[in-house]
Parts: C-alpha cells; sequence; structure tokens
C-alpha cells in the first residue's frame, strides 16, 4: 500500500492510517447530523444535542440556526454568549469563546488550514494545531473571518466582514483585510448581559 505521494507504507503505518480514516468519517458523519440539528427551530433541542456531542455551551448561551462545526469536542462556548445563524466553528484545534461574546451571522472562525508551501499542500492541524481564544466581552461582525492561531482579547470589536489575520488587543476594533485597527472602545469596563435570543432562530 502506499501513501498519495507514492510511498510504500509500512503496516504500522497503514494500520495507523485506517484508524485515522475510520475517526474521520465518524466525525464527518457527527457534524452532518449537527449540520441537520442546527435548522431545528428549537434552541433548547438544538443544545441538548450539541452538548451530547461534546460542545460545552454555558448557562444562557445559544448557538442560531445554521450552524456548522468541524470536530465538536474541541469547541468550549462560555455563559451568556450568542453565537449568529450559520457560523462555522472550527474545532480541529481548541476553540475557546468567553462570556458574553457577541458573534454575528456568517461569522467563519478557523484554527486548521492547509501549507501552501510544502509540495503536498498537507494539512497543518495534522502538524501543529493552532488554537483560537475569544475572550469576554468580544462583538464580532457579520461575515468576519478569524483565522487561526488567534486571540481576541478582552471587549475588542472586529468590524463586518474583517479578516483577522493576528492577535487583537483588548478594547480595539479592528476592521478590513487584513484587519487592522480603526478605533477603540470606550467602555472598558463592561457587565452588560446579552439578553434572550430570539425562539425561532
Amino acid at each position: 500500500m502506499q501513501d498519495k505521494t507514492g510511498r510504500v507504507l509500512s503496516t504500522p503505518e497503514i494500520i495507523r492510517k485506517i484508524i485515522i480514516r475510520i475517526r474521520t468519517i465518524f466525525w464527518e458523519l457527527i457534524c452532518w447530523k449537527l449540520a441537520i440539528t442546527g435548522y431545528i427551530p428549537s434552541h433548547y433541542l438544538r443544545r441538548f444535542v450539541y452538548r451530547f456531542w461534546g460542545i460545552k455551551i454555558g448557562k444562557g448561551s445559544t448557538i442560531h440556526m445554521g450552524a456548522h462545526f468541524y470536530y465538536p469536542p474541541n469547541i468550549s462556548i462560555g455563559q451568556d454568549s450568542i453565537i449568529g445563524e450559520r457560523v462555522v466553528l472550527d474545532g480541529r484545534a481548541k476553540l475557546t469563546i468567553g462570556n458574553h461574546v457577541d458573534i454575528a451571522s456568517e461569522v467563519m472562525i478557523y484554527n486548521a488550514q492547509h501549507d501552501v508551501s510544502v509540495e503536498h499542500f498537507a494539512a497543518v492541524e495534522n502538524i501543529s494545531p493552532e488554537p483560537v481564544t475569544i475572550e469576554d466581552y468580544v462583538f464580532i461582525g457579520p461575515r468576519a473571518i478569524i483565522l487561526p492561531g488567534v486571540t481576541i482579547h478582552k471587549g475588542a470589536v472586529v468590524g463586518a466582514g474583517a479578516v483577522v489575520t493576528k492577535d487583537v488587543e483588548e478594547f480595539k476594533i479592528v476592521g478590513g483585510v487584513p484587519a487592522k485597527e480603526i478605533g477603540e472602545r470606550q467602555n472598558r469596563n463592561p457587565n452588560y448581559k446579552l439578553g434572550r435570543a430570539a425562539w425561532f432562530r
């Protein structure tokens, strides 16, 4: 048996590849089921299913309809956070979302990518996972993209459509492609609650 580069594999390598392939297919099936669950118009039922498959969701937090996940056991969401419609949450490395975080619709958060400089276009998560951390009181605007290895610190704001390629400091406002600092949040001591999520979203 050979790998995709044509290298002949040893018996232990073949067994390892088979195990990895079975595990990958299993989690692809689970993520497909979670995608279907994402269209059930009930926060309670969706949360129950998401938690069953390993997503940690804190008290008062909710995920709106149409969410997609990669490897849910690595995804953790704090308390009183709202995740908007049709988001992508990547758990191929650790994804930590804090308390009172507001993530708008169609935001994509990735912590894995391909290495475009290597011959075989290898997936980086197979070499060195790059966790993403979003701290408390962060707001991420619609259709923003957060790339692997980024930390968005407390109270920061990411503008709509921004592509965040590096860390965002506390209470900074960033926007653009790639995201750059465009302002600063005035409230340095946030203590608000996001409130009730819409019932049928």
